[in-house]
């Protein structure tokens, strides 16, 4: 039997775009590239940074796109896997309408291109080859940009109706802070990124001192990065840590809840600020959860994402092979 084809995988987030090429037999990555999510442009900016990144990492793996197996794609976003399509993205710019994402890079890279939702691939990727191996259940917690949530049960995916695992707009507190979703009281109101660079925004107008845009500046970055709030904690940056404090608190609460309903055995932390903090933090977040767990006396499995950066790559290539097996080419 000839080795598996290799193929492609590209994890949109909100302020990276991470593309790969997978090897899934031997679960090798051949070669792999990373830019900036443009914040302007609109979705044709987006997939054209996509296309660009995928490419150096076919040119890495010494491989022509045309002859990958498929390409898989990672989206935030109300996925329309038949129409290839991407809508409502919230942290992508100018991104509210239906755009045909999957057949515009089908034609770029001249093969087939798989849609999924970002956390969802991310969460199976952990699941198959990560943290999750030997999980029957599983909750993925993706903190980053936003909170993202994807769940396994009995050893398979759920979706729900399309939209399951929408964990940061769990409510955490009624009437609490405004959330990007225009909400109240969601978990990413307190943990996202986003969120969080808003509230130290809006504190240092206030008054408050902090390092945090100093380092965002010197680092040559457009926004509050998690390294730039690694670096910040490793200051001592007193707003840093209360910020970082509010968030760890509203996903111990949040987290929390969803296992009270689903008595998952294993939760995955990962997201860029999950995985740059690492263990520590997921011990923090275990901490704040404990409080309010029903069945304390058994809370379950808290790790760090085992794939790291790459997870949600590795899992849209994963997704490609499970939609299409067999390589194939677009008509």
């Amino acid at each position: 039997m000839p080795p598996m084809p290799a193929r492609g995988g590209i994890d949109l987030g909100g302020t990276k775009i991470q593309a790969i090429v997978f090897h899934p037999a031997d679960e090798r990555v051949l070669g792999q590239s990373r830019r900036p999510t443009p914040h302007e442009g609109g979705p044709q900016a987006v997939a054209d940074a996509m296309a660009e990144a995928l490419q150096e990492a076919a040119d890495g793996a010494g491989i022509p796109t045309d002859q990958l197996a498929g390409v898989g794609v990672g989206s935030p976003g109300e996925i329309d896997s038949e129409a290839g399509t991407v809508s409502h993205a919230a942290n992508l710019p100018d991104w509210e309408a239906p755009f045909a994402l999957a057949p515009e890079l089908a034609q770029r890279f001249g093969t087939r291109v798989s849609l999924g939702n970002d956390v969802d691939v991310a969460t199976q990727a952990e699941f198959a080859l990560g943290a999750g191996r030997e999980a029957s259940s599983l909750l993925g917690v993706f903190w980053g940009t936003g909170v993202g949530g994807g769940l396994v049960f009995d050893s398979k995916p759920w979706s729900g109706r399309g939209a399951a695992g929408e964990i940061g707009h769990m409510v955490v507190k009624r009437g609490g802070a405004r959330c990007p979703c225009g909400r109240r009281g969601c978990m990413e109101a307190y943990a996202g990124r986003r969120a969080m660079e808003a509230r130290a925004l809006k504190l240092t107008d206030r008054g408050r001192k902090t390092a945090l845009f100093r380092i965002m500046r010197e680092r040559g970055r457009e926004n509050l990065s998690s390294g730039v709030w690694a670096k910040a904690l490793e200051h001592g940056d007193e707003l840093a840590a209360e910020i970082i404090e509010r968030a760890v608190q509203g996903l111990g609460a949040g987290v929390a809840s969803a296992v009270n309903l689903l008595d998952i055995e294993l939760v995955v932390i990962g997201g860029g600020l999950g995985v740059r903090f690492g263990e520590p933090m997921v011990e923090r977040i275990l901490a704040a959860m404990m409080p309010h767990l029903f069945f304390d006396d058994r809370p379950p499995t808290v790790r760090v994402a085992a794939l790291g950066d790459l997870g949600g790559a590795i899992g849209a290539a994963l997704l490609s092979q499970r939609l299409h097996p067999a390589a194939s080419t677009p008509a």
